[in-house]
């Protein structure tokens, strides 16, 4: 069923030579949107702002899924057509090749280009013929257009004008001059600023030998140009007027202008009368970025495949990243694809001095290219206009740097021709990628081979190579941004008998990052777009600089802020936009370094306490309370303690099941860690050591022991601090079982002989038990039976008392491992038996793991090496399950020994790799007993 879609004129849609009726205008508009951006995704604000303008309903969205539907079953014959569907953020219309008239255009007036400067004419006549008479009419003019679609039909009326005037070209090179003649008044009548289509009329009345006709048009665009512009007549125009007053023998026959470019004003080709090149010099010493240069030339050779297109590049990035060093490197190198010449405006958008405004920027832009001041015009349409008209029918390269938006860019872009347009900014310039067609060019800092690059660049590789750690420290000390580089380049090349090291370690604290790069106000460009923030975003980045990082999601923005999420996504998005934060995955937040410095130095400013200790209270409060639900879920079988009652006024959506508590932790653990620390040297030790207790959920699971002594280290002074005898107690258990398995077994005991002593103090059984079950472990892990067994018995005792049946059940298998390691395999499998029948009826899947490694260990050795390898193997599944991935490695290497034992090599080796990786993942040592088991297998 082929649908074609007509836009050059009233919209029409036809199915095999048959009208299909469209609905309702707003559904036109809506299709008319989609046909404008075929193939790409709309955005659903995009498309609201087109039906709607500035005044939505509230039932837009709803409205908006109705139009849709509407256009489905039109398109369709009464079926849902495919050809529309929704997708991120947006609808998308696929449309096929030739299905747009549009398309078919475009490709006639190419091939009646490409004859044109093959010197075909014939040819050429032909295929722009067939170009022009695809028009209708204006584009789209059966519809009430707004602004922004505006904007993309008068684009297409230039590129129709191009067409109309190509196509004139290769009548006059027939010699069908009475016909151009006809056509051309009629298309001067309504454009009378086109100076390409008065030199062809000129010539044509002169060729039909109307000299007086000819000479009355170039007084007829001489005046209008005057009346309109202020300006004269382009010097090819009175040039051509001399030639027909002197009957010049070069007006006889052949086109106006030669096949391979068009009439240029003598003011942009004549060097003597000024041919811009207003490119400043480009930054010395650039290095890499070899990828975006790449897309940059890429871009540049789409252009060329659309002469009458221009190619709008957008690069954006944060203050500091190096936008405009590369697009001047780039445009340097690129200069010679543009004959006319380079202009560049400096912008100013983010700078100390006033921002350039589109009327300025357009004054300058006028005089570069050759107009007199006097004879530019007053408005920014006018001026606008002329300097489009300018531009037509050149190939310029135009450099727009440090924008501020897409409205300050959008009066300065060329209307068609063969121009491109590099832009910078810091904010993303989404309305010119929406409205405009720029494609996007986001600029990240520097590789650390380009960081490399860029201090050998200024110091030479020599000092560099003498000093490779401290190299390392500088450029991770900057976050490889390339301004905070330069700065310290710049600071290392005036002090040369300097170590680096020296150098390295100003760096070293975030605090004093700033002001090592003082010298080169690196604070002064950050305030440039800070101050460029509205309140409530300018608010949020100062907020944002309380929270330890590495990142955060908007629930926890909106905790600092003290607002709802929905309220908090807007400023979110405005700092996005303008590169001051980075949603480096999908719904996670990050500043770089040196802004979070910045950030937190304006959040720590005096005048700034009390929303400060505020907000730092609500944050604590946010990542304890989801924490806290998420570490029972994970280990429900754990003693709660007894958490800091909540804000009556927080934002928490704390997780609602096993599964989404794992991934939250997996998500935030790195935030926690972080977390804890900074909760205690705020003052708010409460929330560090609680914190610290939930985090051990996670991390101990995972064998990542060194975060838990950090963490528990920090909790346990937070909490000796405010003198908590519960966090102490908790925090010198859970020392003592990082310590254990690190293996200072002295310092774990000491621990655990505190801990114990601290929970009798509190009259509290199950911490007793708790302590006592982690310290039969570490006797065991010594040698110490019989002690070992002695705790475990005290540790069920306390736990029966306590009414705990899941610490009863679990050192119920404690006793069974230790009868076990004594070689009483009967009484082992009856202690784990009961306690597996426990485990089951409460759900404990953790514990019945642990359980199943116990009984799979008793069955083992006592030669039941079948019922081995089942106990062994659910209990690695459900380690596995529960993300308990340092215990499923104690478990597969014993299911390998047990597979050895049956002369199953193969699978002995696949347990002890898949440990062997377990290990190496989790940094433990105990990888090398792994791979010395699969070296004796060979």
């Amino acid at each position: 069923m082929l649908l074609r879609f007509d836009l050059l004129g009233p919209l029409v849609v036809s199915r095999e030579g048959r009208p299909v009726p469209l609905g309702s205008v707003k559904q036109r508009l809506l299709l008319a949107a989609l046909l404008l951006q075929p193939n790409e995704v709309v955005s659903t604000d995009e498309l609201t702002t087109v039906l709607w303008a500035d005044e939505p309903p509230p039932s837009a969205a709803a409205n908006l899924r109705t139009y849709v539907r509407g256009l489905r079953r039109s398109l369709g014959s009464g079926e849902s057509w495919e050809g529309i569907s929704a997708a991120a953020g947006g609808y998308l219309l696929r449309v096929g090749p030739d299905e747009r008239d549009l398309d078919r255009f475009d490709a006639a007036a190419a091939r009646g280009r490409d004859a044109l400067a093959a010197g075909d004419a014939a040819r050429a006549e032909a295929e722009l013929a067939a170009a022009v008479r695809i028009w209708r009419g204006a584009a789209l003019s059966d519809l009430p257009l707004h602004p922004q679609l505006a904007r993309r039909v008068g684009q297409l009326g230039e590129r129709r004008l191009v067409a109309e005037e190509d196509y004139a070209e290769a009548m006059l090179a027939l010699d069908l001059s009475a016909e151009v003649v006809h056509r051309l008044r009629a298309l001067l009548d309504r454009h009378p600023l086109r100076q390409r289509a008065w030199g062809q009329l000129m010539v044509g009345l002169y060729r039909i030998g109307d000299v007086a006709g000819a000479l009355d048009a170039f007084r007829q665009a001489r005046q209008v140009l005057a009346e309109q512009t202020g300006l004269d007549p382009a010097p090819h125009l009175t040039q051509l007027h001399n030639d027909i007053l002197h009957h010049r023998p070069s007006l006889a026959a052949g086109p106006v202008t030669g096949p391979d470019e068009p009439a240029r004003d003598a003011a942009l080709s004549d060097p003597l009368s000024g041919r811009p090149e207003q490119l400043p010099l480009a930054v010395p010493g650039f290095v890499g970025r070899s990828a975006e240069l790449a897309s940059l030339d890429a871009l540049l050779e789409e252009g060329a495949q659309r002469p009458t297109t221009v190619v709008i590049s957008a690069v954006s990035g944060m203050a500091g990243v190096g936008k405009t060093a590369l697009a001047l490197h780039w445009a340097h190198r690129v200069a010679g694809h543009f004959p006319d010449g380079q202009l560049y405006v400096n912008l100013r958008g983010y700078d100390e001095a006033d921002v350039v405004s589109p009327a300025d920027a357009l004054l300058g832009l006028l005089e570069a290219l050759g107009v007199p001041q006097a004879r530019i015009p007053s408005s920014v349409e006018t001026r606008t206009g002329l300097y489009r008209g300018l531009l037509a029918s050149r190939r310029m390269l135009v450099v727009l740097d440090n924008a501020r938006d897409s409205a300050q860019v959008r009066p300065l872009l060329p209307g068609a021709g063969g121009c491109a347009v590099a832009v910078t900014s810091r904010d993303r310039l989404s309305g010119l990628v929406a409205a405009e067609g720029a494609v996007p060019l986001t600029l990240d800092v520097l590789t650390t081979e380009e960081s490399v690059s860029l201090l050998a660049s200024r110091l030479g590789f020599n000092r560099l190579a003498a000093e490779p750690v401290a190299v390392a420290g500088i450029i991770a000390a900057t976050g490889r941004l390339p301004l905070a580089l330069s700065m310290v380049a710049a600071r290392v090349a005036t002090h040369p008998s300097f170590s680096l090291d020296a150098f390295a370690a100003e760096l070293h604290s975030a605090e004093a990052r700033l002001d090592v790069l003082a010298d080169g106000d690196a604070r002064r460009v950050f305030s440039w777009s800070y101050l460029a923030l509205g309140w409530e975003a300018a608010r949020l980045f100062r907020l944002l600089g309380l929270h330890p990082g590495p990142d955060l999601t908007a629930d926890a923005a909106a905790a600092l802020a003290g607002l709802s999420v929905a309220a908090v996504v807007p400023p979110l998005r405005e700092l996005t936009r303008l590169h001051l934060l980075t949603e480096h995955v999908p719904g996670r937040y990050a500043f770089h370094d040196l802004l979070r410095g910045y950030a937190a130095e304006l959040a720590q400013s005096s005048e700034h306490a009390d929303e400060r200790l505020a907000a730092q209270h609500r944050l604590y409060d946010h990542y304890l309370h989801n924490a806290y639900p998420a570490a029972l879920l994970l280990q429900p079988q754990w003693a709660p303690i007894d958490p800091l009652a909540p804000l009556p006024a927080r934002v928490n959506s704390p997780p609602s099941d096993h599964d989404t508590a794992l991934a939250w932790f997996t998500a935030e653990h790195r935030v926690l860690l972080r977390l804890v620390s900074q909760a205690a040297e705020t003052g708010f030790d409460a929330y560090a050591w609680q914190t610290a207790w939930t985090l051990n959920a996670f991390l101990a699971p995972r064998g990542l022991w060194q975060d838990q002594l950090a963490a528990q280290q920090v909790a346990l002074a937070a909490a000796e601090k405010i003198d908590d005898v519960a966090g102490q107690a908790a925090a010198n258990r859970l020392l003592a079982r990082a310590f254990t398995r690190l293996g200072q077994h002295d310092t774990a005991e000491y621990r655990l002989r505190r801990a114990l002593d601290l929970h009798e103090r509190l009259g509290d059984p199950t911490g007793q038990a708790q302590t006592l079950h982690n310290y039969c472990e570490l006797c065991y892990m010594r040698g110490r039976l019989d002690e070992a067994l002695a705790h475990a018995r005290e540790a069920l005792r306390l736990y029966r008392l306590a009414g705990n049946r899941s610490g009863e059940a679990r050192t119920l298998n404690a006793i069974g491992w230790l009868y076990a390691s004594t070689g009483d395999y009967a009484q082992a499998i009856a202690s784990c038996t009961e306690a597996l029948a426990q485990q089951e009826h409460s759900g404990d899947s953790n514990g019945q793991a642990a359980t199943l490694d116990s009984l799979g260990f008793a069955y083992d050795r006592l030669g039941e090496h079948g019922r081995a390898l089942r106990c062994y193997e659910q209990a690695v599944q459900l380690f596995r399950d529960s993300a308990d991935r340092y215990h499923e490695a104690e478990t597969l290497i014993r299911l390998g020994e047990t597979r050895e034992g049956l002369a199953d090599l193969s699978g002995a080796v696949a347990a002890w790799r898949r440990a062997a990786q377990i290990y190496d993942e989790l940094g433990d040592k105990a990888a090398e007993d792994a791979r010395r088991r699969l070296q004796r297998l060979g």
